[in-house]
């Protein structure tokens, strides 16, 4: 679980609804300020699995600073975007859908830049995909694949996921997280969980429970991914993962021909870990783009 400094937006950023083709989204909207001049670019952010928008909120200001919007979102069922009961709701092509018709609704400017992290990561392979099948124009400018493996979570994690799935058809969100608070490590508890609860309690269980599943399902697409022409992508990731092995995340960048960023001293959310670091990576790839 990402661990965000505050959920508190910065100055930059607003708290809003994006009103898209497919519902409305909770996003956080960063701007440059007028000292900066026109954004360089928009970009779309895709929080991971228990996430939420606020995974990236210490990364905002960088990102305004060198000159682009961020534009953050809660999928359906995540956070502050509601969700049906459906399970087929959770689709990963559903997913994939509403996040290009929330591009749709942020590319003012011209193609956007994709991020997304872990599920997220996988989300916006397939959005990217979706649209290739397509033939269609691509929206997006570039590809950022933050932490996000090129097929299944490992063995371990797999096994995390089907527990909790467990437990979430058995009993309520505040059950469940009290229940995985037992296993937190001392530094993690020492950490004022309350907006993580907060977080937790408006997640909707059936979307945890198809997306986990998806993710201990996820086939390779990495070679589909590469066939898509004139799409530049960036690999990014800590110097350490407990749920993809790092050496996959630089294999899949060789077969992509990507570029390739670890961020010292992150594990598998540099968004949180080492915010300013992993922003200035990540608009250095954009402004080369």
């Amino acid at each position: 679980m990402s661990r965000p400094p505050t959920f508190a937006p910065p100055p930059c950023a607003r708290s809003g609804r994006l009103r898209t083709s497919r519902g409305e989204f909770a996003v956080l909207d960063a701007r440059a300020t007028g000292e900066h001049g026109a954004p360089s670019g928009t970009a779309l952010l895709l929080p991971g699995f228990t996430g939420s928008k606020e995974d990236f909120i210490a990364m905002l200001a960088p990102l305004t600073e060198a000159g682009f919007r961020a534009v953050c979102v809660d999928g359906r069922g995540q956070y502050e975007t509601t969700g049906p009961d459906e399970p087929d709701a959770y689709s990963q092509r559903e997913l994939a859908l509403d996040v290009l018709a929330q591009v749709e609704a942020v590319a003012v400017d011209g193609p956007v830049h994709l991020l997304g992290h872990s599920l997220g990561g996988q989300i916006a392979r397939a959005a990217v995909l979706e649209v290739a099948a397509t033939r269609a124009v691509s929206p997006f400018r570039t590809l950022t694949l933050m932490s996000s493996g090129p097929a299944q979570i490992s063995a371990a994690q797999q096994q995390r996921v089907a527990l909790l799935s467990q437990a979430l058809a058995q009993l309520s969100m505040a059950e469940v997280w009290a229940a995985m608070q037992a296993f937190e490590t001392p530094e993690e508890a020492a950490v004022d969980g309350e907006d993580l609860r907060r977080r937790w309690l408006r997640h909707h269980p059936q979307q945890l429970i198809t997306t986990g599943r998806q993710l201990s399902i996820e086939p390779d697409r990495v070679d589909e991914l590469a066939a898509v022409p004139g799409l530049p992508v960036h690999v990014i990731s800590g110097e350490s993962d407990d749920t993809w092995p790092v050496p996959l995340f630089d294999r899949m960048a060789e077969r992509l021909g990507a570029r390739r960023t670890v961020v010292p001293g992150a594990g598998h959310s540099p968004n949180t870990d080492r915010p300013r670091e992993t922003a200035e990576a990540v608009a250095r790839f954009w402004a080369a783009h």
